[in-house]
């Protein structure tokens, strides 16, 4: 199998995925800010055209962060970043889940509205005017984390799941877009800072992030 690797969040949620299972699968680089991930040759094989994916030695595809987590979990249980049992698995899913709808697709379409209007507006339809309220909706997400992430080391607890990987790439570029945590929530900041330190972080980082001036 092979990575169809490249640039942004969320191909580095997936390389910080297998760093932190110490999983090595060989990548194929594809150039994101180009827009070769909307070229016929990889939407022949991801009609959705999103980066990244997972290709299999048959030749099957499988996108979508989330669903190459699962499937390399299922090949890979040990760490577990979705769960060793049913309760566990429900409750990561449950938190990824509350994250991407309150937090993180806000900021990336706050972000692909604004900031990366040019390198989108070809790409899908965008809607400038929504932009301002997009990013307060992730910022009142962020302040509902806060408050749910009181006497927590982890969004699960005490153990990284996928949910921490999903926030943390997702935060960690937005930063460099204008859209920072609030320094007012010590819970998310302090789980920021635990997230930032681990190994995983520095190592799923994009050689091409330093050029590009984004972290992804």
């Amino acid at each position: 199998m092979k990575i169809l690797n490249s640039f942004g969040p969320n191909p580095r949620m997936l390389r910080m995925f297998l760093a932190e299972k110490n999983i090595t699968i060989d990548a194929v680089e594809h150039d994101l800010m180009g827009a070769e991930n909307r070229g016929d040759a990889y939407v022949s094989k991801n009609p959705g055209g999103q980066m990244p994916a997972l290709e299999l030695d048959d030749g099957t595809v499988i996108a979508e962060t989330i669903v190459i987590c699962d499937y390399l979990e299922e090949l890979n249980p040990d760490p577990a970043l979705i769960g060793s049992n049913a309760v566990e698995r429900a409750e990561t899913r449950m938190w990824n889940r509350r994250i991407e709808q309150k937090i993180t697709e806000n900021i990336y379409n706050g972000f692909r509205f604004s900031e990366g209007l040019k390198l989108f507006e070809n790409r899908m339809r965008c809607l400038p005017e929504a932009a301002s309220g997009l990013k307060a909706v992730a910022q009142d997400g962020l302040s509902w984390l806060d408050k749910q992430m009181d006497g927590k080391t982890f969004i699960c607890g005490e153990r990284v799941t996928i949910a921490d990987l999903v926030l943390y790439c997702c935060t960690d570029f937005a930063a460099g877009v204008g859209q920072t945590i609030s320094s007012d929530l010590k819970n998310v900041s302090d789980w920021f800072s635990r997230m930032d330190s681990r190994p995983s972080a520095s190592a799923s980082l994009h050689p091409a992030a330093d050029k590009v001036g984004m972290k992804g």
